[in-house]
């Protein structure tokens, strides 16, 4: 299986399976003399570690992160990068294989089990192998590293909709999304969530989710034209998550209801010389290229296809079944697809920053 790596000069393939005894990462690419710990990324690992409420899946999993090659101690006692490739291992310790035996042979609606059996002739049915989201736990842990890439960086996410429910923007609060189990920055919409998810719980169903991330602090001139946009890598990047179906780069598909003066991000002049911007509909990027604006993503999360529910399939052998998932699933999984997201944003930007600085250097007008 081809297509495990993501990037061009900050690298970062994943390995491991989702039933396997262990799952991780190779990143190559990161500068020397970074400082970082295995505890740097554990923080980040913590966000979407699964059993954390009763909202995610059940299963157990500590998520503890090793950090194998790519890092030394200096002569101060500070573990920083090397420069060479960084190895990161998480260990599987909660697998439930038996949960899948049933539909071994058996094709699940909404899966991937019958297109990775067409292209390859075989597939992993515990849990789905690559193509679970438990790959994502090796992403967030490079997505770590990668926010140490740009000085002066931050990206943060939020759950801004479950299933038809969305957030009211008036009371956005950044400072919320860490009191609830749902990354909401609307503290009263985490509340009715709470509600609507435990009957969709219950009901062994499942609701989609839409997420949005923000990057600030990212310098102006990430990105080329044409075949190197930034907006085109952070698509592909947020497209490349489980159940992720649609990404829209600040107004998104909005814009296209607007006039254009309605649409254009005006501008002035600001402190220092440098253009100011009165909006953001472009979300950061024109032409391919970062303004300095915040950089603003939105993905949408189709509802995970296990359920209790029956539905109608076929088996390898072309045998007609009703299909029901048991196991552990998240009754939203758009949930702890926040982390990951903010994940795969890092590391789009933190390429692009080192693909700016290797062709263009610093500029000194």
């Amino acid at each position: 299986m081809s297509h495990n790596t993501f990037g061009h000069l900050f690298r970062m393939t994943t390995w491991g399976e989702s039933h396997g005894p262990a799952l991780g990462c190779i990143v190559d690419g990161c500068p020397p003399r970074i400082p970082v710990t295995a505890e740097d990324i554990q923080a980040y690992l913590d966000r979407r570690r699964p059993g954390q409420s009763r909202f995610t899946t059940q299963r157990r999993e500590p998520d503890q992160v090793q950090i194998l090659s790519g890092v030394m101690v200096d002569d101060d006692g500070v573990q920083k990068t090397t420069g060479t490739p960084i190895c990161l291992k998480i260990d599987n310790v909660d697998q439930r294989s038996k949960d899948y035996s049933e539909i071994k042979a058996q094709y699940r609606p909404g899966h991937a089990d019958f297109t990775y059996d067409t292209k390859y002739g075989i597939r992993d049915y515990r849990g789905g192998g690559r193509s679970s989201a438990r790959e994502t736990a090796a992403r967030v842990a490079a997505g770590a590293l990668a926010r140490k890439v740009v000085p002066g960086m931050s990206v943060k996410g939020a759950l801004v909709q479950v299933g038809p429910h969305r957030i009211d923007r008036s009371r956005w609060n950044w400072g919320a999304v860490d009191d609830n189990p749902f990354f909401c920055p609307d503290p009263q919409s985490a509340e009715h969530w709470a509600d609507y998810l435990d009957g969709i719980r219950k009901a062994g169903s499942s609701v989609g989710a839409v997420v949005e991330i923000v990057a600030e602090g990212v310098p102006e001139g990430l990105g080329a034209p044409v075949y190197g946009k930034l907006d085109q890598d952070i698509a592909s990047a947020l497209m490349s998550i489980n159940a992720v179906k649609g990404v829209e780069i600040g107004l998104g598909f909005e814009a296209a209801a607007l006039t254009g003066e309605e649409n254009a991000d005006e501008m002035r002049q600001g402190n220092e010389g440098r253009p100011l911007f009165l909006s953001n509909h472009a979300g950061g990027v024109l032409g391919g290229i970062s303004t300095g604006q915040p950089v603003v993503a939105r993905f949408a999360v189709k509802p995970t296809s296990s359920i209790l529910t029956p539905k109608r399939s076929v088996t390898r052998e072309g045998d007609e079944v009703d299909v029901r998932t048991k196991g552990r699933h998240d009754p939203c999984v758009g949930i702890r697809a926040v982390p990951i997201g903010e994940a795969m944003m890092a590391i789009v930007i933190a390429d692009h920053y080192l693909r700016h600085r290797a062709q263009v250097g610093e500029r000194r007008d």
